[in-house]
């Protein structure tokens, strides 16, 4: 189905060993296709955001890194670019030189406390379910993605801490009705026994960007900000650092932001921070009441830090004396490894927040034999496995339905652009309550199609009721006031919150708090 211009892609470099990559690995290896598949992770194993942390013996007890060394100062208002910028290449490749220094944002953001946000059902590959859930802890995940890596027996496939550090299309040795150029890898791995980085090169057909977007934290610019953390080094911080409250026990602490991590955070250092904890909202949030828990108190947006100390806020007050401001502000998409020079363009629009020339959330448009995957806000672990079937269908030649015209991909993209700005809406959040997340997932299985008869491929999954339920049934977090009475004051409402309840260790339950649905995809 792939037409005359046929794209022969034999060989697949994966970039990153997360649960994007896990599931690209198994849905390439299960085509029986491609001759040379290799999966490349800068870490000493899978998992991606859920890995141990760096210098952490495999077979270990320690689930995550908790005790993150400082790492650079802030960069307010830096984009990802200037944050994480790309490593000089040495000459005369391969080459063995000393270790890397520079900040390449390889530590994961996970706390002790932190759980999946989304029901187990949905958060798994179509092939397993997490061991437990609805919402499990963080070693769950990173447990299943190794394990699924073994389970498929595509761990021969990994390349372990190795890093890549420059793609650059390069010209195919035979360019026969139109084939498309070829990719050039350059990678550093470091050998933990020599303490030395070993870098080389490598050709591959076809590139699949799984490396995740949870790396490089983001922080607003503010009125002094800058010159504030240079005077009080470590006295404002990203949350990807924090890991437990007691390091703040006494500390009048500020928790920026009121999404997931800032919710989470806020509530946790109520325990051991001086009271109240101080949190800085923008805007009010789906989980938000009338009034802040015990022991918060909501303030607006800071609006100037000052060198004596004093933060000032939007409404003209002010707190002196903090100890510590702790950003939960998201992160930056980076692609430091993309050469813009060799590829004739940069890959991310930081203005726009998009993908440049984005089909479908997935594919690029002028660079046929480059895949991208886990970039939308959507279902996660089981979006990927659309997303990654798909790409292995369509470059062994196997899809079922060819992709439109670079006339249409363009006018997708473009019409999408405009849309989600008018709309105030991030180019790649797909909805789940207004029926995109369907029609995004149901355009890959058209394109992806059955397996062969021989059982060779992958088939995309159905979306079946039962995780359908889930999604618009279970939450995490319930939205104040709702109690078991919908908006209308109708019992028994269609949607609901699970809500973790008990006193004493192993006493505690899920259970179903009823609440009316607004966006089943808020926490993603």
């Amino acid at each position: 189905m792939a037409g005359e211009n046929e794209i022969r892609v034999k060989s697949v470099a994966i970039i990153g060993a997360g649960a994007a990559g896990a599931v690209t690995a198994a849905a390439f290896k299960a085509e029986n296709y491609f001759e040379h598949i290799r999966v490349f992770e800068r870490r000493e194993t899978a998992g991606g955001t859920w890995q141990v942390p760096p210098g952490t013996p495999v077979p270990s007890l320690w689930i995550y890194d908790a005790d993150p060394p400082p790492g650079p100062p802030i960069q307010p208002g830096s984009l990802g670019g200037e944050v994480d910028p790309p490593l000089e290449i040495p000459a005369n490749l391969p080459r063995i030189t000393p270790p890397n220094q520079q900040e390449r944002y390889s530590q994961t953001p996970v706390y002790a406390s932190v759980t999946t946000n989304v029901p187990d059902i949905a958060m798994s590959f179509s092939d397993a379910r997490f061991a437990y859930g609805p919402f499990a802890p963080h070693y769950i995940p990173r447990q299943y993605i190794e394990n699924y890596f073994s389970t498929h027996k595509t761990d021969e496939l990994l390349v372990l801490n190795t890093t890549l550090e420059d793609l650059s299309q390069i010209p195919a040795s035979e360019k026969k009705n139109g084939a498309p150029n070829k990719w050039k890898l350059t990678l550093r791995k470091y050998d933990p026994a020599q303490h030395v980085d070993i870098w080389w090169e490598e050709i591959f057909d076809a590139v699949i960007l799984a490396n995740g977007h949870y790396s490089v934290p983001y922080v607003p610019n503010v009125k002094g900000l800058k010159e504030y953390s240079a005077k009080f080094p470590g006295r404002v911080i990203h949350s990807k650092l924090y890991r437990s409250p007691q390091p703040y026990t006494s500390k009048k602490i500020i928790i920026i932001g009121n999404s997931a991590s800032g919710h989470d955070l806020s509530e946790e250092l109520v325990s051991t921070a001086y009271l109240p904890v101080y949190q800085s909202r923008r805007s009010t949030s789906r989980w938000d009441g009338d009034a802040p828990p015990a022991g918060i108190e909501w303030k607006p947006i800071i609006k100037e830090y000052q060198l004596d100390g004093r933060i000032i806020f939007n409404d003209d007050t002010y707190l002196d004396d903090v100890d510590t401001v702790i950003y939960c502000t998201g992160y930056q998409a980076s692609y430091p490894f993309w050469n813009v020079k060799a590829n004739g363009r940069p890959l991310w629009d930081y203005a726009a927040g998009k993908l440049i020339g984005a089909y479908w959330h997935t594919f690029v448009r002028d660079f046929p034999t480059l895949g991208v995957i886990g970039v939308p806000r959507s279902l996660t672990f089981r979006s990927f496995e659309y997303q990654g079937i798909a790409l292995a269908r369509l470059w062994s030649g196997r899809n079922a339905q060819p992709l439109p015209s670079q006339e249409e991909q363009e006018k997708w993209e473009a019409e999408r652009a405009e849309r989600t700005k008018r709309e105030k809406k991030r180019f790649h959040d797909i909805p789940w309550d207004d029926g995109e997340t369907f029609e995004w997932l149901d355009g890959l299985f058209r394109i992806a199609g059955l397996g062969t008869l021989k059982g060779e491929g992958r088939i995309p999954p159905a979306l079946g009721e039962d995780l359908i339920w889930a999604v618009e049934h279970i939450r995490k977090y319930p939205e104040p006031g709702k109690g078991n009475e919908g908006d209308s004051g109708e019992k028994g409402d269609a949607s609901g919150a699970l809500v973790k309840v008990g006193g004493e260790e192993g006493d505690n339950e899920w259970v179903l708090v009823r609440r009316s649905v607004k966006d089943s995809l808020a926490f993603i």
